[in-house]
């Protein structure tokens, strides 16, 4: 019999399917899951990711809200959360934590179209590093995201209270004040950070 304290080491965090699955396939499986949010590397690798804690979820929720309330000043484009697929230029498909989406990219989109998952990069994207993220991953990913178009990102880092600032043919540069400015897709948007890291407290 298996010990629930073995549980973890036999439950895999990547799965590798041959021949790859579809795009169709692909969003037919994570249509169908209940546990776990599905992304996928470039490679096709399939990545399951666990629901998140309590903390880092009213973190999410934190950021969120600061930008649904910057949107709701203009109402263009669309904010989406972390259950917002994206299936981008290299094959690969992402999840962000927040992104949001402009006019622009949204235009000749069809209704059908924006029930599926989006076959575009997000002008803007947050990621927020919880307690069991890997820096290195972290940063792997905001990496991929940049690649495959995305014009700004933001990856907070509650436990050093620090935001790594992406942009694109700029050195990463690192922000740690009380507030973060959005620009380019997301001008006049600031992010409150002493409100992000009462979350974590």
């Amino acid at each position: 019999m298996v010990s629930l304290l073995e549980i973890p080491t036999l439950i895999p965090r990547t799965l590798l399917v041959d021949p790859p699955l579809s795009d169709d396939e692909f969003e037919r499986l994570s249509e169908r899951s209940n546990f776990t949010c599905f992304e996928r590397s470039k490679e096709g690798t399939i990545l399951m990711n666990p629901p998140a804690g309590a903390l880092t979820s009213s973190g999410n929720v934190e950021i969120l809200r600061q930008l649904s309330n910057w949107w709701l000043q203009h109402r263009r484009g669309r904010v989406l959360g972390s259950d917002a697929g994206f299936f981008l230029p290299d094959g690969s498909m992402l999840s962000p934590d927040a992104a949001y989406v402009t006019a622009e990219q949204l235009q000749g989109l069809t209704h059908a179209q924006l029930e599926r998952f989006l076959r575009l990069a997000p002008a803007f994207v947050v990621e927020l590093r919880s307690p069991s993220d890997l820096l290195a991953a972290c940063k792997e990913k905001m990496e991929s995201w940049m690649a495959n178009g995305v014009q700004l990102g933001w990856l907070v880092d509650p436990k050093a209270r620090r935001v790594f600032v992406y942009e694109p043919d700029a050195e990463v540069r690192i922000e740690t004040g009380s507030e973060v400015h959005g620009s380019g897709p997301v001008a006049g948007f600031v992010l409150d950070l002493l409100e992000v890291w009462i979350c974590f407290e």
